[in-house]
C-alpha cells in the first residue's frame, strides 16, 4: 500500500492547478498488479477540467485494462479528499461495489468501499444494457 500512497502523492506534485491551487493525485491498481497515476489538469474553461482519478482510469482503459484493485486519491493539502460524483461514478463503471477507495489524511488512510461512497449508481442494468 505505500507504493500506491507514493505514487499517488508524486502524481499529486505534477498538478496543474492555477485557479483553485488544490493539487490531487491519485494511483489506481489493476488486477494484474499494474499502476496508473493521475492528477488534476485544470482550464479555464473549468468544465474542461481532468480530474486526477479519471486521468489515471482512463491512462489505464487506453493500456487494455478494465478490472482494478484498489485506488489511493492524495491532495496536497492530506485533507483525506474523496472522488467527486463523477470520478465515483467513473470508478463505478468499472468496479464493484465492494471496490476499495483509500484517501489519504496525511497521517494514515481512510478506506471506504466505492458503494458507500455512491449508493444506487447507475450501471448498465439501470440502462436497459445487457453486459
Amino acid at each position: 500500500m505505500d507504493a500506491l500512497l507514493e505514487a499517488a502523492r508524486d502524481a499529486c506534485e505534477n498538478a496543474y492547478v492555477p485557479y483553485s491551487e488544490y493539487a490531487v493525485g491519485a494511483a489506481i491498481e489493476t488486477a494484474d498488479g499494474s499502476v496508473y497515476v493521475g492528477c488534476n489538469v485544470e482550464n479555464a474553461n473549468f468544465s474542461n477540467t481532468l480530474h486526477a482519478e479519471g486521468v489515471a482510469i482512463a491512462e489505464a482503459v487506453a493500456d487494455g485494462h478494465r478490472e482494478f484493485a484498489r485506488l489511493v486519491v492524495s491532495a496536497a493539502a492530506r485533507d483525506g479528499v474523496t472522488p467527486c460524483g463523477r470520478c465515483r461514478q467513473t470508478l463505478a463503471e468499472f468496479c464493484a461495489e465492494e471496490f476499495p477507495v483509500y484517501c489519504d489524511t496525511g497521517d494514515g488512510l481512510r478506506e471506504y468501499a466505492l458503494g458507500e461512497l455512491l449508493p444506487d449508481t447507475i450501471t448498465p442494468e439501470t440502462l436497459g444494457v445487457e453486459e
